[in-house]
C-alpha cells in the first residue's frame, strides 16, 4: 500500500470538494459565508483590528450575542484572529487572517453589488407582487 504525503492528501481533497454533492463540507462553509453578519464583519475588519464594541458600533443592528457567535465561527474557520492584551480592562482585538484577507474582495463585491442594485431588486419585487 502506497502512502501519500500531506500535500498529496490536500490536493486530492481539493479535487473531491463539490458543493453540489449533498455531503460536501463546503456546503456548511458556504452557508456560514452567506450569513449577513459574516458578510458585514469581514469588510468591517478589512481596515485593521477592531474591538468587539467598535465592531458593534460599525455594524448597526447586530446584537452582542450574534456578533460574538459570528466572531467565534470566523475564528474557528481561520478567517479571524482574536488577540487578548492583558491590561485593565482586558483588551480584545479581532483581525482578519491572511485567509480572511483573501475572502475580503469577494465579500465586499457582494456587499457593493447589493448596495448598487437594491433599487432594481425593489422594482422586481413590486412587479412580482403585482402579478395576478
Amino acid at each position: 500500500m502506497a502512502t501519500t504525503s500531506a500535500a498529496q492528501r490536500r490536493e486530492q481533497a481539493n479535487r473531491d470538494y463539490d458543493a453540489f454533492l449533498e455531503g460536501c463540507p463546503t456546503r456548511e462553509l458556504l452557508s456560514r459565508l452567506t450569513d449577513k453578519w459574516v458578510a458585514l464583519v469581514i469588510p468591517a475588519l478589512a481596515g485593521g483590528p477592531l474591538r468587539h464594541g467598535e465592531l458593534a458600533r460599525r455594524i448597526a443592528g447586530v446584537s452582542q450575542k450574534m456578533l460574538t457567535q459570528t466572531l467565534r465561527t470566523l475564528e474557528r474557520d481561520g478567517l479571524v484572529t482574536r488577540t487578548v492584551t492583558v491590561s485593565v480592562p482586558v483588551r480584545v482585538d479581532y483581525a482578519l487572517t491572511p485567509l480572511g484577507h483573501e475572502l475580503f474582495p469577494v465579500m465586499v463585491a457582494i456587499k457593493n453589488w447589493a448596495e448598487t442594485h437594491m433599487d432594481r431588486v425593489f422594482d422586481a419585487r413590486i412587479q412580482f407582487d403585482a402579478r395576478p
